[in-house]
């Protein structure tokens, strides 16, 4: 049986293990970008400033929409928005009439699920007044349709033009809106763009809208779209201003098309100075009108460059968890589109790389545009490199004059007393590293080091607090006392 060690030995080398353990690395991943949205099609902060520069809308549209021009649609075209899923019944007040019945604007009425295709009509008290063949078709008076609770597009108590179509849905009553295309577009506008803005860029706002509208479906059973984001945000009477309406009113019916027929005309917030291919960022087949052009006027919006978001290496692997193989090294991009948004990275780990797609790593991240950098740097206090002797002052005779030589300037070099060391990711042999330390409250350049195999390491002379700076991104601060 071996002998316990006596406590006072046990605490020697309890002691000894912890002076001779290495020091823990620290770490820092950085994310600079630019741009706000999928970056395909209209930039709406680029139109904006087109429309500042004095150009007009049909130019506008014509830059962001390559080889396109106007057309018209019909005057009757309808377009139906989910606006509710209740989970038992539907309310709604300001109708004049719903069926073959005629109904108080002044009351509030419920809608219920029936069974099969029908749907109750009922009174504010419960009281049924009649069952109907969904759709219960719902006419408001001339305020339009009040929809109580809260609609998907965020919004309670929201007022509607058209009609309401009331049908049964999974677990209660769908409230759907069929309002007429322009109707539909006087609600999307002032919700996609600010009313303040200039009319040009509103113009240009109400055709991409109107296209995008005839063009995609997300929706289901009865309905086109959704109110918010999922198709294009749509807020009904209240979100309509006298500045937007007028813009929806001076494009009736106009649409973007290519080659005589409506297109898909995708839009969003911000460039950051350059649109993207659609393949590159929402996917599927390359289309001709929606190619990546130069957008030189979007520097208005605050998205037109963003970061830096920094963060650990350990807490950037918590956020790419079931991504990162071993212990999370850093981000390697390894195609961006045109504009230049990453289109496909690796994360790069100790047991090996994931692909991962530029939206991937937007969505993980919780980041503004896949138009983005990514910067790792590891630092630690490394043993002093091997160094030849440190030269001496020379030694002189009691009396023997210095020669107009100090004792200090033939110190040739000082002895090391530690490294700053690490990795940085992404990184090419020979790309150099800035080494600095911090005196009175500021960083000073002190070196630079080149990099090799992704490592990196420079020779400290002096305790202090030091870090390392790689593409602009600096690295954690490392405390190194001899």
């Amino acid at each position: 049986m071996t002998k316990p060690l006596r406590p006072s030995l046990f605490l020697a080398l309890l002691l000894c293990l912890l002076a001779c353990a290495p020091a823990t690395a620290a770490s820092r991943f950085t994310i600079r970008g630019a741009g706000f949205g999928h970056g395909v099609g209209m930039s709406q902060y680029g139109a904006y400033g087109f429309a500042q520069q004095g150009t007009g809308y049909r130019e506008i549209l014509a830059h962001y929409y390559r080889n396109t021009a106007l057309g018209t649609v019909e005057p009757d075209r309808t377009v139906r928005v989910l606006l509710q899923a209740a989970s038992g019944s539907a309310a709604f007040s300001g109708a004049r009439q719903a069926g073959s019945r005629t109904l108080d604007p002044a009351k509030t009425y419920r809608a219920a699920r029936r069974g099969g295709a029908q749907v109750d009509l009922l009174s504010a008290s419960g009281r049924r007044l009649g069952t109907f063949t969904a759709p219960l078709q719902v006419a408001g008076a001339a305020g339009g349709i009040v929809l109580k609770g809260r609609a998907l597009n965020g919004r309670t108590g929201g007022a509607y033009r058209g009609v309401l179509e009331l049908r049964p849905g999974v677990f209660g009553v769908n409230a759907i809106n069929a309002v007429s295309l322009d109707e539909y577009v006087q609600g999307v506008v002032p919700v996609e763009s600010p009313s303040s803005w200039p009319l040009e860029a509103l113009k240009a706002q109400a055709v991409a809208a109107r296209s995008y509208a005839i063009t995609s479906s997300k929706g289901g059973a009865g309905f086109e779209h959704y109110p918010d984001t999922r198709s294009q945000v749509y807020g009904g009477i209240g979100v309509e201003a006298a500045s937007t309406n007028q813009a929806v009113a001076e494009t009736a019916r106009q649409v973007v098309t290519y080659q005589g027929r409506p297109v898909v005309t995708y839009f969003f917030s911000t460039s950051g100075g350059r649109t993207e291919n659609v393949e590159n960022s929402l996917g599927g087949a390359p289309q001709p009108w929606l190619r990546s052009v130069v957008d030189p006027y979007d520097g208005a919006s605050p998205r037109h460059r963003w970061g830096p978001v920094r963060m650990s290496l350990a807490d950037a692997q918590r956020k790419l968890s079931g991504l990162v193989k071993g212990a999370f090294r850093g981000i390697r991009v390894v195609k961006r589109g045109a504009s230049p948004r990453v289109v496909a990275a690796d994360v790069v780990g100790t047991g090996g790389t994931t692909r991962v797609s530029g939206a991937t790593l937007r969505a993980r991240f919780g980041l503004y545009d896949t138009w983005s950098f990514f910067t790792s740097i590891a630092a630690r206090r490394a043993p002093a490199p091997e160094q030849a002797p440190v030269e001496q002052p020379p030694q002189r005779a009691a009396g023997e004059g210095t020669g107009g030589v100090t004792p200090s300037a033939r110190m040739t070099r000082f002895p090391t007393i530690a490294s700053l060391a690490g990795e940085v990711l992404p990184a090419r042999d020979g790309e150099r590293v800035r080494i600095e330390v911090r005196r009175d409250g500021r960083w000073s350049t002190i070196l630079t080091t080149g990099v090799r195999g992704g490592a990196y390491r420079a020779a400290v002379t002096q305790p202090g607090t030091y870090r390392a700076v790689f593409r602009g991104d600096a690295g954690p601060a490392v405390r190194i006392t001899g």
